[in-house]
């Protein structure tokens, strides 16, 4: 299964920099057996039954991206150097890893000053990140980190304008619970209040699992061999509560349809002894063609760059020829990709 195979050409102008407004006015390609029909997401209770269970990642993204400097003594007085951070992931030890640019201005030690309120010590410098811990936690951090970061746009969108104020409120679904993300669950931005009432007047249930989406999802395969690609690690939770309401969706014979590529992951996750299970860890599971859901009937998601794992996902789900049918219909009729772009409801025959 080579790299070469999820590739297709997708014109750059085609990646969306700002999302539809409001929400759920994006358009929505449905995949159904060998159909599609373009729709929009406000249809979405049209193709869904009762009885049906979309499972939903309640994680919140952080504002990661911060900007500082660091104060440094010498001959001449003291020295400041701008430093530009991504916070990448928390460690267990409370501290968090991190980018920082120029890497090479920092040492150990040292102190990057963000705002009056925050700032973080440098404890380790390894493999091209910086290890940092805050002066503050909990409540206190979550507050400053507000004020003083910005939201940890995708490349794709950040090589073209930066992040705003604006994006505080679309790079985030309105059920964000659980902060930890460093970039969004963006099939779920989608949705908006009016839609989850319509869901649930037609009766449709909900789960909530939680995903931290970490900076690794961004990172291309650069093996020509896919199936050596080593995926990126994240920590989720599938609570009982939600293993018991998917396992009973399931019973009932409803369809558990993940909304987004990371939920759809985690109970893949939950599911590898055969059936979901309330789990709690890091998985670096990778779904690519050949993999057996065990969970996941369907799938709500956005559309994915060329060669990426995600594109890999949809493709075991769907089939890859499929797939490319969907993509080519997807460009051809010019729906907006990634992140902030439309969504694709795939419902496998």
């Amino acid at each position: 299964m080579k790299l070469s195979d999820f590739d297709f050409d997708l014109p750059d102008d085609l990646i969306a920099t700002r999302p539809a407004q409001p929400r759920s006015s994006a358009r929505l390609l449905v995949a159904r057996g060998d159909a599609i029909t373009d729709a929009v997401v406000r249809d979405l209770p049209d193709w869904l039954r009762p009885g049906d269970r979309l499972v939903l990642n309640d994680t919140r993204v952080i504002p990661a991206r911060l900007s500082g400097t660091r104060q440094r003594q010498s001959a001449q007085g003291p020295v400041t150097a701008r430093i530009e951070v991504t916070l990448l992931e928390p460690r267990a030890d409370g501290g968090w890893s991190a980018l920082a640019k120029p890497l090479r201005k920092l040492r150990e030690g040292e102190t990057i000053s963000f705002s009056s309120d925050l700032s973080a010590d440098i404890e380790v410098i390894k493999d091209g990140q910086a290890h940092l811990r805050f002066n503050l936690t909990g409540p206190d951090f979550d507050a400053a980190l507000a004020q003083a970061g910005a939201m940890p746009l995708p490349p794709y969108i950040a090589a073209k304008r930066p992040a705003d104020e604006q994006d505080k409120t679309d790079y985030q679904t309105v059920w964000a619970r659980h902060s930890g993300a460093v970039a969004a669950p963006t099939a779920s931005l989608h949705f908006d209040e009016a839609l989850l009432a319509a869901l649930a007047a037609r009766g449709v249930t909900f789960t909530h699992v939680t995903l931290h989406v970490g900076a690794g999802t961004f990172l291309p395969v650069k093996v020509e061999d896919v199936t050596t690609h080593k995926m990126h690690a994240e920590w989720g939770r599938v609570s009982a509560e939600a293993a018991a309401e998917i396992a009973a969706t399931k019973a009932a014979g409803g369809r558990v349809i993940p909304v987004g590529t990371t939920a759809l992951r985690l109970i893949e996750s939950a599911a590898r002894g055969g059936r979901i299970a309330p789990w709690e860890g890091e998985t670096d599971i990778f779904i690519y063609p050949g993999f057996e859901f065990r969970v996941a009937d369907g799938l709500m998601t956005n559309f994915h760059l060329p060669k990426s794992t995600l594109l890999m996902l949809v493709s075991a789900l769907m089939g890859q020829d499929r797939i490319r049918e969907i993509y080519a219909h997807a460009v051809a009729h010019r729906y907006r990709f990634f992140s902030y772009g439309d969504a694709s409801l795939l419902l496998p025959g």
